[in-house]
Formats: C-alpha cells, structure tokens, sequence
C-alpha cells in the first residue's frame, strides 16, 4: 500500500485570469467597433476589431503554449531572450528595417508583418532581471555593488534604446517593474531611498526644463505647435519638444493648443464625465461617433474614454474590477511560487500591468500626462495583444508548477 502523503494536490490550471483576460479582451472588440463606427470611415472598412479578433486568437494559443512550458526554462535561457531584445531595438533604430510613424522610429518590418520590439524588451526586462536576483544570494543583494551594476547594465541598455526611438512612456516602464523586483529581493533601505531621491530629482528636473520651454515660447512669441523642434536644439535636455508639449498640456492646460496636444486630453476628459451613471448606450457615444475624439487614438490609447462614455460608471467600474481581480489573483499565484525565479517574475508581470492600467486610465480623466501607453486587452494593437498574453502565460505556468501544500 503507498503511504500517504500529507500534502494536498489541487488543479494545475487557474481559470481567474484566463477568464478575466477574455473578459476583457471582447469588452475590448466590442468599443473598438463602436470607435471606428465613425461616418468618414465608411468605405475605408474600418476593420481594426477584425484584426484584434484575429490577434485574440493568436495569443490565446500563445498563452496555452506558454502555459505548458516549465518557466525555468526563460531563465536558463533569459540572457538569450534579452540578446534577441536589445538586437530588434538595435535593428529599429540603425538599419533599414526600421519603420517611422509619427515622428517616432519604434516598428521593424520584416515584411509580411510590422511590430514593435519594445514589447519583447519588456519580457527580457521581466526575465532577465528576475533571473540576475535570484542566481544572487539574499544576503549578497543588500550589499553587494556587483549584483545592483549587472542589474543596471542588463536593464540600461535597452532603456536606452528605448528612449532614442523616443518612447518615453515605455522606457519608464522598465525601471518600476525592476524596482518591484529589487522590493521583493529585500535590498538594503539605503538603496530605495535613494532610488526615490533620485526620481524627485529627475522629477525637479523635468519641471525645471519644462519652466524654461515655457520661457522660451513666451520670449520667442512661438505657438507651441509650431516649435519644429526649435527649443531642443538649444538645450541637453533629453526630451523631444512634442514631449514637452504633452507636459505643458497637463501642467498648464491653458498655456498648450487646445486643438493641438489639449485636444485628445480635453475630449477624452469630456468623453468620460458625459457617460453619466449607465452610459449613452453602445455605439451612441457623441465623441467618438462624430469624430471629437480622433479615431486615431479612440480604439488604442482612449479606449477606455469609449468605454466610459458609452457603459458609464457602470461599465468603467466593470472593468477596473475585472483589472483588480486579474492583478491580485496574480498576486496569490506568486505566493504560491515553487521559487524565487517564479516569484519575481510574476511580481514583474503584475508590475508592469499595473503601470499599464494606472498610467493609460489617469491620462485619459486628465490626471496624468499623455503618454501613449495602451490599456491591456482593449487598446488595439496586435503586438501588445500578443505580449501581454505571454507575459500572463508565464504567470500561469507558475502556477502550474508551483508547490503544493
């Protein structure tokens, strides 16, 4: 007879967050139809829900793939998967491959598709710096310069990249999920401190610069849309003037264009306080259906504008909800992790979801500059789509393989 064990054997799938993820992407079809339900897109097919549907699939069988697969394998192979990272940036920025949209260089074509690198960078960033700490003693950690200088190389490279393309809100990215890493791997208090020192300087920094554009315009008597780039010529400040316009548009609402950079904000703002408690009703939203807010920007960044406006209270707060539960149910599996590698990775993961869904709802309600990070499966974007499912893949083979109890 086999003996018994004490330890209690429970299902190796976790249905939460698969359900919350398909919750939320057909909350995510269904607005970016209604967004791109504008009358000038007659004709033009208007076909971007199709093509989420599409990636839907894509990463729902990435996420399955991912899900079976031992996540210790990406961190015998993280330094791999940060080379082929910072090579597609590279590829980006200094080879023919890389494509320019909107004054930024951030796609690479590869002909039969385009996508953006820096979703893959997020990845190695999660992977490789979860890898570096736990091949790292605790007590090594708190003290030791050698682990914090290969964190720092290993993470600075790509932000760099990053930031050439320039992509300020996702090279900002990176740093935060890191330092939730370093939280969880009990670094020396010394070092947060410092860290927060250092961000209320750069912060410093940034109003200092911003104040001097300011200046500049008011002694130069140039509209801000009309800047060309003009001021950054004459400063080392590394931000573009488009940059700083986004921070003058949240700094100083009435100093910016309110049909340039103040436009998206302001009608965003209007889209989501006019939805009232239940909304206008589905694809009855005035900003979106007659064009206010551009239908450039209403199925990706202010998806959750669309949303507000046409499901009100009642349907923002649904999908808040269904983002908390995502996120704290990830949280749970990381306590359960069979390691620290599984630990830190998913504290990486719910890290870099929670700037993602923080940053992209407080800019569209005016509480944060704009910053062109998408909304987790709603904003559209097939890239995104697809990163985000491997990254929440990976959270559930944590779970499948972790300890039992």
């Amino acid at each position: 007879m086999l003996p018994s064990s004490n330890k209690h054997h429970h299902p190796r799938v976790d249905l939460i967050n698969p359900i919350c993820i398909l919750l939320l992407a057909t909350i995510g079809i269904i607005f970016i139809y209604s967004a791109q339900l504008h009358p000038a897109q007659a004709g033009t097919g208007g076909g971007q829900w199709k093509s989420q549907v599409v990636w839907l699939f894509i990463g729902t069988g990435a996420y399955i793939t991912v899900s079976f697969i031992d996540y210790s394998l990406f961190m015998k192979h993280s330094h791999w998967i940060w080379t082929l990272a910072v090579i597609m940036l590279a590829l980006v920025l200094w080879s023919p491959l890389g494509v320019s949209r909107y004054g930024a260089t951030r796609w690479l074509n590869l002909g039969f598709y385009t996508f953006q690198p820096v979703e893959i960078a997020k990845l190695a960033g999660i992977v490789i710096s979860a890898s570096i700490l736990t091949r790292s003693e605790v007590g090594d950690i708190k003290d030791s310069v050698q682990v914090l200088a290969k964190m720092a190389l290993a993470i600075s490279i790509p932000f760099l990249l990053i930031l050439l393309q320039p992509d300020l809100g996702s090279s900002l990215v990176i740093p935060i999920f890191v330092f939730a890493q370093l939280y969880a791997s009990n670094l020396s208090k010394r070092f947060f401190t410092t860290a927060i020192l250092l961000f209320v300087a750069l912060v410093g920094a940034i109003l200092i610069d911003n104040h001097n554009y300011v200046k500049f315009l008011d002694d130069n008597g140039i509209d801000p849309q009309n800047i060309e780039g003009r001021y950054q010529e004459t400063t080392w400040f590394p931000l573009k003037d488009y940059q700083r316009n986004r921070i003058l548009t949240f700094i100083n609402p009435d100093k910016a264009d309110p049909r340039g950079t103040g436009w998206n904000r302001e009608q965003s703002i209007i889209s989501v306080a006019s939805g009232g408690p239940f909304g206008k009703g589905w694809t009855e939203g005035s900003q979106a259906q007659l064009g206010y807010l551009p239908r450039s920007v209403a199925h990706n960044d202010f998806i959750f504008s669309v949303v507000a406006e046409e499901a009100g209270f009642l349907g923002s707060a649904v999908v808040i909800s269904l983002f908390g539960i995502l996120l704290g149910n990830s949280l749970h599996i990381a306590g359960q992790a069979k390691d620290r590698f599984g630990t830190l990775l998913t504290l990486g993961v719910v890290a870099l979801f929670s700037v993602h869904i923080f940053v992209n709802i407080a800019m569209t309600v005016g509480l944060m500059p704009i910053t062109g990070l998408p909304l987790p499966f709603l904003s559209h974007g097939g890239t995104f789509m697809l990163s985000c499912c491997i990254l929440l893949g990976l959270v559930q083979s944590v779970y499948r393989y972790r300890k039992d109890f």
